[in-house]
């Protein structure tokens, strides 16, 4: 049940964010395996001056069309996790010419424990879901 945010400097187009988000999407699916409708993702915008992505050292150049993904996710394989990177910058690159050093990744986890969808009700946990 990955939730997906997703943090970008303002700019974008319409078309361009449904794009990001679709890539991400369909790229989860088949990377960690999950249902179709799964599909839980926030995009927040922020002026230039409110992002400050640097690079660790690694001697990558940022620029404005950074792109941030985090994912709170239940566990994955490092081999879902790799994939899953990959896929989507590959597919952002090669559809939106998105730098490939533009796009940063942190996935957290958690349980189903975790989860409410509504109700205030655990349906991982009450047999709902």
């Amino acid at each position: 049940m990955p939730l997906m945010k997703i943090d970008i400097i303002k700019g974008r187009k319409k078309s361009e964010i449904k794009q990001i988000l679709d890539i991400a999407y369909e790229t989860m699916l088949t990377a960690f395996d999950a249902p179709i409708g799964d599909r839980y993702q926030i995009v927040t915008q922020h002026e230039d001056y409110e992002m400050e992505i640097l690079d660790t050292g690694l001697g990558v150049e940022r620029t404005e069309g950074v792109i941030i993904f985090t994912i709170i996710t239940r566990p994955r394989t490092q081999q879902q996790k790799v994939q899953f990177y990959r896929e989507v910058v590959n597919e952002l690159h090669d559809k939106l010419n998105i730098r490939k050093e533009d796009v940063m990744f942190s996935i957290v986890e958690n349980t189903d424990e975790d989860w409410s969808f509504f109700k205030g009700e655990a349906q991982f946990l009450n047999g709902t879901l």
